[in-house]
């Protein structure tokens, strides 16, 4: 049980469905509750007339301002999508190219057939070639995987990799 039985009620918190629905549900939510509140001002201070009036005045309100908030959240969550698919691309890589490291340089000799060191040589090149990586991680990742394929022992390839995980973190804070 995530969170206790509140968990279970609130169902905006709890929704799987894309953003765009939850975004669309939300500002429902906040038009209702915005015209609820204009006709209870209203109510208070002339009756029913008034009632009528505020809960008009508020609806136009908060349609107006979710139109111009609309545009907004648009725009900032195609650019957390393509920020997200980046960040998960070089994060990709950075295990990829680490799990290569490891089948080349395995801890007990042996450890590791050619096959597997083949087949992660092979995932590691194509996680560095993939399209949506920044420019930054594919040169590093690059350096890694020369470093990895002609270095005799991992004491040699370990600033590579270091270098990598920097250019990685580097990537994931925006900097």
């Amino acid at each position: 049980m995530r969170g206790g039985p509140l968990w279970r009620v609130c169902i905006l918190r709890g929704m799987t469905f894309p953003s765009a629905t939850r975004i669309h549900v939300l500002s429902m939510a906040w038009r209702v509750c915005l015209v609820g509140a204009g006709a209870c001002l209203g109510f208070v201070l002339g009756g029913w007339w008034g009632a009528g009036v505020g809960a008009g005045i508020a609806g136009l309100g908060a349609e107006s301002a979710l139109i111009l908030y609309r545009r907004r959240a648009a725009v900032s969550l195609r650019a957390a999508g393509s920020r997200g698919e980046a960040e998960g691309a070089a994060d990709a890589v950075l295990v990829g190219i680490s799990l290569y490291k490891a089948a080349v340089f395995p801890l007990t000799p042996n450890g590791v057939s050619k096959e597997e060191q083949q087949a992660r040589r092979t995932v590691a090149y194509r996680l560095a070639a993939h399209e949506s990586l920044p420019r930054a991680v594919r040169i590093s990742a690059a350096a890694a995987l020369e470093a990895i394929d002609e270095s005799p022992d991992a004491a040699h390839v370990r600033p590579a990799v270091e270098a990598l995980t920097l250019t990685v973190y580097d990537c994931r804070a925006g900097r």
